[in-house]
């Protein structure tokens, strides 16, 4: 129970790379199908709305804290970083380029967390420190490899599954293209890094994991949908949805990535950090790589695998840091409270030992009062 305990957290983050992949390769092919990328936004977080609600309301009726002025202002925020600016970014970007190389490009992510992190101080480093030297080393290593992946080319891997002819990769690679998704896909996972650290601070007050959850798929329904109204002005049909893939996109990106997504993200968050949430985000282009060549015929390059082979040994010298870390920092926590419990206790007795020397003294004085008077 123990062994199961302690591995939960790693279970739920490849288990929440895997689906977001999943939604990478299911979003690119309706964007490649015309549909519009601020409506599909707004329909996920929707969708993501109204899953989540009857759960929070009736799971965290008792634990649901006070809405105040300043957490509504981060929920806001909260839900303007990450369902609109960097979802609309990413899915622009990825429009541009290939889901392959937008996923391999935000990579990126958990240095640009780790960096912010230092700065809020949610992340200590000691360069001395094996644990510390582990999570700069992992994370310089991860950014290298996706560099790698996107950069080098190399040979082309002869897969038997992406033989034949293929539309999807061939499309949006030119330079002009790739620069450009390069620019929105950077921005989109700035703007990521900056909501994962904002949900760790924001969770430190408001620690209900579902209702923040809930809130910020609903601020972000509102905020999303302001933007789309505004930039699909006159094009009414691009509101227009059936039962075809984009029903399936919508509703699978909603559940599984935006509602699961914040969910366990949060819970997560609270014990781990918001570092060991981002880092394993490189597993998820490594999935996409091989969806993509799998679905769309991608050819996969020597590069592109030398560069996953890299990422794979970074993530793992970054989870090895934080569970280090995480075992360095539960012992001290413990100690730390035993011995205030102490201090609190001796303080108390003795304030006790002098409350009875005084009232042992106010006792002599009355005697010696009353002996002057007899």
């Amino acid at each position: 129970m123990g062994c199961m305990k302690k591995a939960m957290p790693f279970m739920l983050m490849v288990f929440l790379q895997v689906g977001l992949a999943g939604m990478d390769i299911l979003t690119k092919d309706v964007l490649n199908k015309g549909m519009s990328i601020y409506v599909l936004a707004v329909y996920r977080h929707g969708v993501a709305t109204v899953a989540m609600a009857p759960f929070a309301i009736y799971f965290d009726r008792t634990i649901r804290p006070k809405m105040t002025l300043m957490i509504f202002f981060k929920i806001a925020l909260l839900g303007l970083l990450e369902p609109v600016i960097d979802q609309n970014l990413f899915n622009l970007g990825m429009k541009y380029t290939t889901a392959t190389f937008a996923t391999a490009l935000y990579n990126t992510l958990p240095a640009i967390t780790f960096i912010l992190a230092l700065m809020f101080r949610l992340e200590k480093v000691k360069f001395r420190n094996i644990r510390s030297a582990a999570k700069v080393f992992g994370t310089i290593t991860t950014v290298g490899g996706t560099m790698m992946m996107t950069l080098v080319k190399g040979p082309a891997l002869d897969l038997f599954w992406t033989k034949g002819p293929s539309g999807q990769n061939t499309t949006g690679t030119d330079i002009h293209s790739s620069i450009k998704g390069a620019i929105l896909v950077t921005i989109g996972c700035f703007s990521y890094a900056c909501f994962m650290i904002l949900q760790a601070i924001t969770l430190k007050t408001y620690p209900a994991e579902l209702s923040l959850a809930t809130l910020i798929c609903l601020m972000g329904t509102i905020e999303g949908a302001v933007v789309a109204l505004v930039i699909e002005k006159g094009n009414p049909t691009a509101w227009a949805i059936g039962w075809d893939n984009k029903l399936l996109t919508v509703t699978y990106s909603g559940i599984m990535c935006s509602a699961l997504g914040y969910y366990i993200g949060g819970m997560v968050m609270k014990t781990r950090g918001p570092v060991f949430v981002t880092a394993f985000k490189p597993l998820c282009m490594i999935v996409v790589a091989i969806m993509s060549s799998i679905i769309f015929s991608e050819q996969m390059y020597l590069g592109r695998a030398l560069g996953a082979a890299v990422i794979c040994a970074g993530l793992y010298l970054v989870i090895w840091g934080k569970a280090k870390d995480y075992k360095h920092l539960s012992t001290p926590q413990i100690d730390d409270e035993l011995t205030k419990a102490n201090t609190i206790n001796s303080g108390n007795k003795k304030d006790s030992i002098n409350l009875e020397v005084i009232t042992i003294n106010k006792q002599e004085e009355q005697r010696r009062t009353v002996v002057e008077t007899v």
